[in-house]
């Protein structure tokens, strides 16, 4: 029997917290009681494990499992990932089964590009807020995934840098004062960064979005802070943790 490496919210529980890791079992069971949470998935710790096996790449039976997962949360909430009229957007976030507090950032509203923002304008009505939260996940993405967060605390935030020089421009302080022609050019700013110091494109493709994010969660198990954190707490490396999905 092929393996099962990804659960739908209510296909899960509180008893699966090994294999959907806290978070993911959390959710489960918040579904399962019929508490009001939004549509998603949990990619498996067993995943995790696998994906260092295949040479830290996800392996077409995962995907495809996973585009199988996006296709059924479609179909449940009407939305399309990356649809221009009527857009599905999606967070992505880890969840071991030990807490391990600061693993790795949230990404909210993966799934936005330059012609999905204009559907999210369409169905909002409100062209502030739909391209504060795209230049807000420009910023996450870069720094979560594509590693352009800062690496000690004298380090200079790239994107932090870029908002106060297009604030300064206009002499006002806070980032909810910023127009709409100033979040624009703060997402194209960000991706011009982005490209100066990754030498790739911002990825437009929400599906090649949602694999980079993925990809970074299970890294993130990895890195250096989280390996000390399980030395100091007795964590063993090989229970890997699991990536949720949700519906924004």
């Amino acid at each position: 029997m092929a393996t099962k490496w990804v659960y739908l919210f209510s296909e899960g529980n509180a008893n699966m917290r090994n294999l959907l890791g806290g978070k993911g079992a959390n959710l489960a069971e918040m579904t399962n009681l019929g508490l009001p949470v939004p549509q998603g998935f949990t990619v498996t710790t067993e995943a995790c494990t696998q994906y260092y096996e295949d040479g830290r790449q996800i392996n077409d039976e995962i995907m495809g499992q996973i585009m199988e997962a996006i296709t059924k949360m479609e179909g449940v909430t009407g939305k399309k990932f990356g649809d221009k009229e009527n857009p599905l957007l999606v967070s992505v976030r880890s969840g071991a089964r030990a807490s391990m507090p600061g693993m790795m950032d949230t990404i909210l509203n993966l799934g936005l590009n330059d012609t999905v923002v204009e559907g999210l304008i369409k169905k909002t009505n409100n062209p502030h807020f739909a391209y504060d939260s795209y230049r807000r996940f420009v910023q996450m993405y870069g720094d979560v995934v594509l590693g352009m967060k800062p690496v000690n605390k004298d380090d200079i935030d790239p994107f932090e840098a870029i908002i106060d020089d297009v604030k300064k421009i206009r002499g006002i302080k806070l980032d909810k004062d910023l127009s709409v022609e100033e979040l624009q050019l703060l997402v194209k700013r960000f991706k011009e960064a982005i490209k100066a110091q990754t030498g790739s494109d911002f990825p437009d493709d929400p599906m090649v979005q949602l694999w980079g994010a993925i990809c970074a969660v299970f890294r993130s198990w990895m890195n250096e802070r989280a390996i000390l954190y399980r030395k100091m707490e007795g964590i063993p490396d090989e229970w890997g943790t699991a990536v949720s999905v949700m519906a924004m």
